[in-house]
């Protein structure tokens, strides 16, 4: 990884609101921290990084998965009678941090819509990443029911994409 590099996922970090990220690969390792102020100051007061890489970094580009993401800002309470409606549903998630996009370049038709039927290894979305650019596809068969996320917007590890009725 090039420094030009791990200093674009800091500030990414930092944006996305994650407390930590680490990489991992044969050569090297990467943790990223961040705590913020007591106080409701700045994101960018009071940021903690800590960077662990030996000597000899290679120049390979790694997608990051954040280890802990921090707790949900709203309460669990009001979406429970929602889980209850849909509990048959299926939610696709984010396997990565990065933007995501409905459509493969801004050109290009979207991958798929509500209503739209998927089966295993359709392709749903791109999640961006440190410049790159991965393919998301279903591991479900079913009728997409839902779209929770915005169009070139950013999501966490984890987050749910859609919900996909399974009957």
């Amino acid at each position: 990884m090039k420094l030009t590099e791990i200093q674009d996922l800091i500030k990414f970090v930092a944006r996305a609101g994650v407390t930590e990220v680490e990489i991992e690969q044969k050569e090297f390792k990467l943790t990223i921290k961040s705590e913020m102020p007591k106080g409701r100051g700045k994101k960018d007061e009071a940021m903690v990084q800590t960077i662990q890489v030996p000597a000899a970094m290679p120049q390979a580009m790694v997608a990051a998965a954040p280890v802990a993401a921090p707790p949900p800002a709203a309460p669990a309470a009001p979406a429970a009678p929602a889980a209850d409606e849909a509990s048959n549903l299926i939610e696709i998630k984010s396997p990565m941090i990065g933007t995501f996009y409905r459509r493969p370049s801004p050109d290009k038709d979207v991958f798929c819509e509500v209503g739209d039927v998927l089966k295993p290894g359709d392709t749903v979305c791109v999640v961006e990443a440190m410049k790159l650019f991965n393919e998301i596809e279903s591991e479900v068969s079913g009728k997409i029911v839902k779209i929770l996320v915005d169009d070139n917007s950013p999501v966490e590890f984890d987050q749910p994409l859609y919900l996909v009725d399974p009957s």
